[in-house]
């Protein structure tokens, strides 16, 4: 499942104007826009129910009161993909940032001690981050100005819906939403720059995960090596949470590499297995700047979402008549 770049742009270029349709709650808003090449889908209703329900349980996780924006589109081929807005900020404001802009979890509080308080970065030594708008205006507040990103889905090879008879050959439509989902927040692929070369890789602005990709105890890992071993660690390489993909050839470097117990932000989806966000993906998205409803404890296993919102929660929606042009990749 690739992520790809729409495009990015300093925080000076972005115009931000009053979110029209934001929950009455503290949690975060995800407002969803259905692209006609779903809306013209015989199975609409099921498609746009099952993004709905994926969407449910970031709602129900994630405490930031901020809306973002994510168009939905259908492709013929591959699985799923992203391209998401970045904005390229200096490393030290954005450490100054995740100590001083949210609510700080005992992970946090982990994650920051790995984190020096330099003016550069400590995996390459470059000034800056690249971080994803939503991700950027968790921290920094803002609304959106258009899409922040835009989501392609085949539905052709996945089970629409949980519910009746299901094809042990398809993916879960959920689970790819919900990893594509995890990207246009900042973590899995957009959250590394291993692979982007036209984004300065190895030597340019490293994204949020890439701050957390470890090969050992105290050493970083930032190659894009076959051979290498990458792993998810927020207390300098002590824990290996889970480890990086690392297979390259196309594959995301920030998602996770897989095993025996799928994940939703693996590189490759599981055919015929429904999969929720999990204790790996929730603590990431704690680490990198988001409030949870309940922080996970790293190492659980525990796989959790609150209950799920009611799917006939009211979203701000148009059709799209036109489908533009992106580049996935």
């Amino acid at each position: 499942m690739r992520s790809g770049f729409l495009r990015f742009r300093p925080l000076a270029a972005l115009s931000f104007f009053a979110a029209s349709c934001l929950s009455a709650n503290a949690n975060i808003t995800i407002n969803p826009t259905f692209d006609s090449s779903i809306t013209n889908d015989p199975n609409a209703a099921t498609i746009e129910a099952g993004i709905d329900q994926a969407i449910s349980r970031f709602e129900s996780s994630i405490e930031n009161p901020i809306s973002v924006s994510i168009d939905f589109q259908e492709v013929s081929s591959g699985l799923g993909a992203s391209s998401t807005i970045l904005n390229q900020i200096p490393y030290s404001q954005y450490r100054s940032d995740l100590a001083n802009n949210q609510i700080l979890s005992a992970n946090d509080m982990t994650a920051l001690a790995s984190l020096p308080m330099t003016s550069t970065n400590p995996v390459n030594g470059n000034a800056n981050v690249l971080l994803t708008v939503a991700n950027l205006r968790a921290l920094e507040g803002g609304t959106p100005s258009g899409f922040d990103s835009t989501i392609s889905l085949n539905t052709s090879v996945m089970n629409l819906s949980r519910t009746g008879a299901q094809n042990p050959n398809f993916f879960d439509l959920q689970a790819v939403a919900s990893h594509e989902i995890d990207q246009a927040l900042g973590i899995g692929g957009s959250g590394s720059m291993i692979g982007n070369a036209s984004l300065g890789f190895p030597t340019g602005p490293v994204g949020s995960m890439d701050l957390f990709r470890y090969s050992g105890n105290g050493v970083r890992s930032y190659t894009t090596s076959t051979s290498a071993t990458a792993y998810f660690s927020i207390d300098g390489g002590k824990t290996n949470l889970t480890n990086f993909n690392q297979a390259g050839g196309g594959s995301d470097y920030g998602d996770w590499l897989g095993g025996s117990t799928p994940q939703v932000q693996d590189a490759f989806g599981t055919p015929g297995v429904n999969i929720n966000l999990g204790v790996n993906e929730l603590t990431a998205l704690d680490v990198v700047g988001y409030n949870l409803v309940a922080v996970p404890e790293p190492g659980s296993g525990a796989l959790l979402v609150g209950g799920l919102i009611a799917i006939g929660i009211l979203r701000c929606r148009r059709k799209v008549s036109e489908q533009g042009v992106w580049a996935l990749r």
